[in-house]
């Protein structure tokens, strides 16, 4: 398979999760092997930002990328969209240091992405590929990878509250998949941690107009869920983000248990540190050999969630 980029720039603004100021975003098509690309402007110009995990600076409350000298935030959900619906090579123009926070999901991004097209590029598609069993684990949480030929994400959650309590989610990524059944999962906090962080300047652009909201008993939003376990959905969205990190596919069975952006970033990391004996380049794969390729035009176009 060939690797892809959009076909036409496509824009949108939205309100930063830490500034809660305005923020812009544009995405531009891009040549082979660019990967995913930041350019973060700021009053002195821009900076340009491959991600690697060695460049995940930060963790809490979102994902964070920086060089040293420049930084941007919240980036997880954008790279999840684009990792997603199987585009290989992408510019991300950011106006300021952090994406907007949309509405906690990955919907709209998918929406701007189908918006924007597909375009087929002269190279082939490059992808690391898990060869070996790998465990990695942390405090009870862990992240455990297997080889497989496409991209299987086995998730569970535990929570001691009652309306997430235990979640298990088994999915297989594909564009259609990624689309329905996942992008649409808002992130999700509790209102005593928000509560914490307003008073404290941080978070300022938190709301329930991007994210699901728990009191000790009940979800506060007064719209309620988008399905029944969008804990877990989320918490899957998190981990495609996170892993695409590593700026080309990754290719594996993984199974996870109550992991986040920390730990999520720690398994790449360990990956990368033994990559001779875990991963595998390959060459020209699909990215999911078994059921039929979905060119992203043809998929049905997303109304942006309110």
């Amino acid at each position: 398979m060939l690797q892809t980029t959009i076909r036409t720039t496509t824009r949108c603004t939205g309100i930063g999760l830490h500034s809660g100021k305005q923020v812009g975003l544009t995405l531009r098509p891009a040549t082979e092997d660019t990967g995913i690309l930041f350019s973060v402007r700021n009053g002195a110009g821009s900076a340009f930002l491959t991600p690697t995990p060695e460049l995940v600076v930060s963790t809490g409350l979102a994902t964070t990328l920086g060089n040293g000298s420049e930084s941007v935030s919240t980036v997880e959900h954008l790279m999840a969209a684009v990792r997603g619906m199987g585009i290989d090579n992408i510019l991300i123009d950011v106006d300021g240091r952090e994406l907007p926070i949309m509405d906690g999901s990955a919907a709209p991004f998918v929406y701007l992405l189908k918006q924007a097209g597909l375009r087929t590029l002269n190279k082939p598609r490059k992808a690391l590929a898990v060869k070996k069993a790998v465990t990695f684990e942390k405090d009870g949480k862990y992240v455990k990878a297997m080889p497989y030929d496409g991209l299987i994400i086995d998730y569970t959650i535990e929570f001691a509250h009652p309306v997430i309590g235990r979640q298990r989610l088994e999915v297989e990524i594909t564009p259609e998949c990624f689309a329905a059944e996942v992008a649409k999962a808002r992130t999700f906090g509790f209102l005593r941690e928000v509560e914490y962080l307003h008073a404290n300047g941080l978070a300022l652009g938190g709301s329930l107009d991007n994210a699901v909201v728990l009191d000790e008993y009940a979800v506060l939003n007064s719209e309620g869920l988008r399905y029944e376990d969008e804990f877990v959905r989320h918490k899957l969205l998190d981990f495609i983000g996170d892993i695409a990190v590593l700026n080309r596919p990754l290719l594996g069975r993984f199974e996870v248990f109550a992991s986040g952006h920390e730990l999520n970033n720690m398994f790449l990391r360990h990956l990368v540190a033994n990559a001779s004996e875990c991963l595998e380049e390959v060459v020209g794969v699909l990215p999911v050999p078994k059921r039929e390729e979905v060119e992203l035009d043809m998929l049905e176009p997303m109304a942006v969630p309110a």
